[in-house]
């Protein structure tokens, strides 16, 4: 095949736009149309928090990924098993029993995902030169956001003008979802056709699985200095906040007399999958220019600061009740501190990951890190349940104070230059 001098701006953008969808439906639209489906809140974040599973143990299979066949093969054969069980959710939810069989295949649709996300990050080492694969590393960032907002956005907000037209719930979500797998089937069949062959891919592994030193990477990681406080810091930093990504939408769409805003899922889709993320994203930015110029070290606090202290926003929507209008704000400006504070923590694990198996390493502190975000996630709903709205995001802000103090005892000798995400 002659596609590898192909221009990395015809398959980049859209394999990370790829990536995005199905993490975001099965991690964050998944809370939503369940919510609206009538699950209660404490069998959604239960269930929908161990999805987060095969993110925390993609690690263990990588070495499959990088060993047989080739990341081009890999990438186009979960990118087909993704559209299949998009359309099967999609189906389902016209089922008596759709709860298990959806659940199901979000659970098979999250091993899938995870394993096309090690091939995409494979293939961009080998299709990509060095110099490219810095210059693309904002455009994958980038494409990966695009797909937030089309996935919590866009898909929310169609299939909440869906259920008003149509007056058919499950009809309209059917819709919404089909519509998804629609899109993985269009850039499926782009990739088949298009995506390059790099010579590198190409050619067989000589390694065999089991010469990989998994002793040694996992030894060398734990080994580190000061690694029980680097691991409490990976946990905790964000505990707050993954007690509140799994609640913040059920809050907004349950009705007034059980404590919540009582929007619209159309709303929700504005305020929280739309306008929300571009603050995200905006917080993002800010924080990596900041970081760049003022190094990591004099950065860390502020930030967490920023990253917790608008979690308090909930709190007093919780009490008061505000309108639509204040809504959108608050929840943007909870969303902006978060993706201002999410942009230390990234560079952190991306300092910690020095030596011989840096790669790897990283692997271990983003499994790690997702660890951290689904078990807070699997007591959120029960929590909730018992304290009601208004306690609980009193006690989130609470929980912020541990990885707030976790930060202080991390190493930190040096001040590392800004890496792009």
């Amino acid at each position: 095949m002659k596609h590898q001098t192909t221009s990395p701006w015809k398959f980049i953008p859209t394999l990370y736009f790829t990536s995005g969808i199905p993490y975001i439906i099965i991690n964050t639209v998944s809370v939503i149309f369940y919510k609206k489906l009538g699950i209660d809140n404490t069998q959604i974040t239960l269930w929908t928090s161990f999805l987060y599973l095969p993110w925390v143990i993609k690690m263990f299979w990588a070495p499959i990924v990088d060993t047989y066949s080739t990341k081009r093969q890999w990438i186009i054969y979960t990118q087909f098993a993704m559209f299949c069980c998009l359309g099967l959710i999609a189906f389902s939810l016209q089922l008596p029993n759709f709860f298990f069989i959806s659940l199901a295949t979000l659970t098979i649709g999250a091993f899938i995902s995870a394993t096309y996300d090690i091939a995409t990050d494979g293939f961009y080492l080998l299709a990509l030169s060095p110099e490219q694969q810095a210059f693309f590393v904002g455009i994958r960032s980038l494409s990966y956001r695009l797909a937030v907002i089309f996935g919590s956005g866009i898909l929310v907000v169609l299939a909440g003008q869906l259920e008003v037209s149509l007056n058919n719930i499950p009809l309209s979500w059917t819709i919404a979802i089909g519509f998804s797998a629609l899109i993985l089937a269009i850039l499926f069949i782009s990739h088949h056709l298009f995506l390059p062959l790099p010579e590198s891919d190409n050619k067989q592994q000589l390694r065999a699985t089991e010469k990989i030193p998994f002793l040694s990477i996992i030894s060398s990681y734990f080994a580190q200095d000061k690694i029980i406080s680097i691991l409490a810091f990976i946990l905790l930093y964000r505990l707050g906040e993954a007690m509140l990504v799994k609640i913040a939408s059920l809050f907004l769409l349950d009705k007034p007399e059980v404590g919540g805003l009582g929007l619209s899922t159309s709303d929700v889709g504005l305020v929280y999958g739309t306008f929300g993320v571009i603050s995200l994203i905006c917080g993002g930015i800010l924080g990596g220019l900041l970081i760049s110029r003022y190094g990591l070290k004099k950065c860390l606090f502020p930030m967490a600061l920023a990253l917790n202290l608008p979690d308090v926003f909930y709190v007093y929507m919780a009490y008061t009740k505000p309108s639509l209008t204040l809504v959108y704000p608050l929840v943007s400006l909870e969303q902006f501190g978060y993706g201002f504070g999410f942009t230390a923590f990234s560079v952190y694990l991306m300092y910690i990951c020095q030596g011989e198996y840096k790669t790897s390493h990283f692997a271990i502190s983003t499994g790690i890190m997702a660890l951290g975000m689904m078990l807070p996630g699997l007591v959120s709903g029960y929590l909730q349940k018992e304290l009601g709205y208004p306690l609980f995001f009193v006690l989130i802000c609470f929980l912020t104070i541990p990885g707030m103090i976790a930060l202080f005892f991390i190493p930190l000798k040096e001040e590392p230059k800004r890496q792009n995400n």
